[in-house]
């Protein structure tokens, strides 16, 4: 993987209708193409969400991870909203500017949502798709999402915030806090951040939904990965996910709260390869 090394979370840059995205690229162009969409905590970028699984899906994939639009590096107009339709018309719209025809999708929470929003309106630009610790499907709001979407910058905020993500308290280094409350703090982060999930935020939770008559109708195969004890997105989602999407797999991890990418990184990347092929 290429990195910056002033600053690893800058990649490339694409100019869009109305908005620019920042992405990562590692892996032969020639291989099929990983699109990996990252999660929506405050502070997050593609670097933050997917660093630690990027170098091994590059040994046999074409690997992209890009800012979503109002997160980590990307820019937008003002006239952009913050709409679960306008997010998916902006991964299209990079699609098309990189020339990817059609990608395989891992999506984290919020980024989940989307990956199946792709699969389900698009899904000629869907090989598979992967929906991680996934929103997309009605649910209360959680107490765990609550606090993540309430996000006021401060570094106990942030260390307090980022241990419900894990499981393993350890995880939560005073390094990788610093890191996360830095990057909330840049110029305009934290307004965008605001602007996305407003109270009430179970309406904001509820418009990532789509119509679970249209998911039924999702031909594209689905591997649909969640842990158990995660707080932010209970596991009866991942249930429920899986008895409305025809072509579907459910695999639990135990031990492993909503960071499966980090807490069970070897595992999960090794299901991800296994679901590709």
């Amino acid at each position: 993987m290429t990195v910056n090394a002033d600053n690893p979370e800058i990649g490339k840059l694409v100019e869009l209708e109305n908005c620019a995205i920042n992405y990562l690229e590692a892996g032969d162009p020639k291989n099929p193409t990983v699109m990996l969409i990252h999660g929506s905590g405050p502070g997050v970028t593609a670097f933050a969400n997917w660093h630690l699984i990027m170098p091994r899906l590059a040994e046999r994939y074409h690997v992209i991870a890009p800012d979503m639009v109002g997160f980590g590096y990307s820019t937008y107009k003002p006239d952009f909203k913050f709409e679960l339709l306008n997010w998916v018309d902006s991964i299209r719209q990079f699609m098309d500017k990189l020339a990817i025809p059609s990608a395989y999708f891992v999506g984290n929470s919020y980024g989940g949502a989307l990956s199946l929003a792709m699969a389900a309106t698009q899904p000629d630009r869907v090989n598979k798709f992967v929906m991680m610790g996934s929103a997309g499907i009605n649910f209360p709001i959680s107490d765990g999402l609550e606090q993540v979407w309430g996000y006021k910058p401060s570094m106990q905020a942030m260390a307090d915030m980022m241990s419900v993500f894990a499981y393993n308290k350890n995880l939560v280094t005073e390094v990788i806090v610093k890191s996360r409350y830095e990057a909330s703090m840049r110029p305009g982060c934290q307004e965008a951040y605001e602007a996305m999930f407003p109270a009430p935020r179970q309406e904001k939770l509820d418009a990532l939904c789509l119509p679970k008559d249209l998911i039924r109708k999702i031909e594209t195969p689905a591997l649909i990965v969640h842990g158990r004890e995660d707080v932010i997105v209970p596991m009866s989602v991942a249930i429920e996910a899986h008895q409305l999407i025809k072509h579907s797999q459910l695999h639990v991890f135990g031990e492993c709260g909503h960071w499966t990418q980090v807490e069970k990184k070897d595992e999960f990347t090794a299901l991800l390869e296994n679901f590709f092929a």
